[in-house]
């Protein structure tokens, strides 16, 4: 029986499952999206709502018991800093997880991870890489490429 038994093992040792979760919520903070496989991006919520309940305390001991597992400065300073700050008012949940099909190549359930309000977060900033390449491609509405053409060639 498997009582009080946590975690997916995922058919990998102690020492290579938890590097790579290491590595994963570190990707994750830094980049506030990843893809990877869903049992992975599930083991990894757990992991990563822990590490930013514990960046919300804010204290010098959060910081080094996350020291531990986030070994990246600029990482762990955006972790304390911004994302903390993001996520002051909210009690838990801060990823989500999105199914996006099956890989090609052994048809392996795939998710997308995502911090939950990365895309507020990101139009607030005004960065270009929260905007879509969709509406960064489509012209404002009753304007198309040939109106923007001539538009063009009446200027000059």
């Amino acid at each position: 029986m498997k009582h009080r038994i946590v975690g997916r093992r995922l058919d990998r040792t102690t020492e290579h499952r938890t590097a790579m979760f290491k590595n994963m919520v570190t990707s994750l903070i830094r980049h506030e999206k990843i893809v990877t496989t869903t049992p992975k991006a599930k083991e990894l919520k757990r992991i990563a709502d822990k590490a930013i309940t514990m960046a919300k305390r804010g204290t010098p001991h959060a910081r080094r018991l996350l020291n531990r597992d986030i070994r990246d400065v600029e990482v762990l300073v955006k972790l304390f800093g911004p994302v903390a700050e993001r996520f002051k008012t909210r009690p838990g949940g801060y990823t989500r997880i999105i199914r996006v099909g099956r890989r090609a190549g052994d048809n392996a359930e795939m998710a997308v991870i995502e911090l939950v309000d990365r895309v507020a977060a990101a139009e607030a900033a005004g960065d270009a890489k929260g905007e879509t390449k969709v509406a960064a491609k489509t012209p404002p509405k009753g304007e198309t490429k040939a109106t923007k053409a001539k538009t063009k060639k009446a200027a000059e």
